[in-house]
């Protein structure tokens, strides 16, 4: 028996990375899975983004432990499509009960340089991604009486202030806000509201060149080794990045009853990176 048996969980940017890794750890855990993901670049973004068959490989991986799966393509910036498919893959598995607003972009200026593109994409899709996915969840969590877990995929930079990465710093703090009015105006319903907030993980957000040159300053055509020696030093634990799947197991227990009166948590998945003496 899995922790979530029974359960249905609704998983943003499942494509790749810590998407996939949390559907795929939901689903060992006995939950069926509606997986959304845009499924295509956007502008500003300076690294590949997931495709439609990243996705459907999620679907694939899921199905072969023995769920269901609903897998549409869905921008969390359109709130219509978000509650489109949110409502059909509801319909579909016949519930909703584990809510997790993981999508995600990065990008980096300095503040000075920061473009209206750059920033208003990352707002959207940071800030009112996890609002419209939550605004599509929550009223099917209400209607079933049954209570929920919404989980939202924050950041140390929703803890802390980056430099070059204003609109990502904000748009991670933002969904602070966002997880503390949940926990606080759904509690009697026993729908429970945490935030996740990961250091580096290893996956294609931190694993191109763009986000070595931010993180690798002065160091000319920097490499992998570069960026993993700079983030290494940032962490308590002698590592440079932990694996999507480190914080899926955080996921899933948010999810399921172990946690089931925890509520209102900013919960770092960091190696120490927030409690390291500077």
């Amino acid at each position: 028996m899995g922790k979530l048996d029974g359960k249905v969980a609704l998983i943003t940017g499942a494509g790749r990375g810590q998407g996939r890794a949390h559907a795929v750890k939901l689903a060992a855990e006995g939950a069926d899975i509606i997986a959304l993901d845009i499924c295509a670049p956007i502008a500003s973004v300076p690294y590949e983004l997931s495709s439609r068959a990243d996705l459907d490989e999620t679907a694939k991986l899921v199905e072969q432990l023995d769920r269901r799966v609903v897998a549409r393509p869905a921008d969390v910036r359109d709130r219509a499509a978000v509650t489109e498919a949110v409502q059909a893959g509801a319909s579909e598995l016949g519930r909703l009960d584990i809510v997790v607003a993981n999508a995600g972009i990065w990008s980096a200026a300095p503040f000075v340089d920061m473009t209206d593109e750059m920033f208003d994409d990352m707002i959207d899709v940071q800030m009112y991604g996890p609002y419209n996915t939550c605004r599509a969840a929550v009223p099917i969590l209400l209607e079933q009486g049954t209570g929920g877990s919404i989980v939202i995929i924050s950041s140390t930079a929703g803890l802390r202030g980056f430099p070059n990465q204003v609109h990502y710093n904000m748009g991670k703090h933002a969904v602070v806000g966002l997880m503390r009015t949940l926990a606080n105006e759904l509690a009697p319903h026993f729908i429970r509201a945490n935030t996740i907030h990961p250091s580096s993980t290893n996956t294609k957000m931190i694993q191109n060149e763009a986000i070595w040159s931010a993180f690798a300053p002065g160091v000319e055509n920097p490499t992998v080794d570069d960026f993993g020696a700079t983030f290494t030093a940032m962490n308590l634990l002698p590592i440079p990045w932990m694996e999507p799947e480190d914080i899926s197991d955080a996921v899933a227990w948010l999810a399921s009853d172990e946690s089931r009166y925890v509520t209102g948590v900013t919960l770092p998945v960091d190696a120490g990176f927030m409690a390291k003496y500077n």
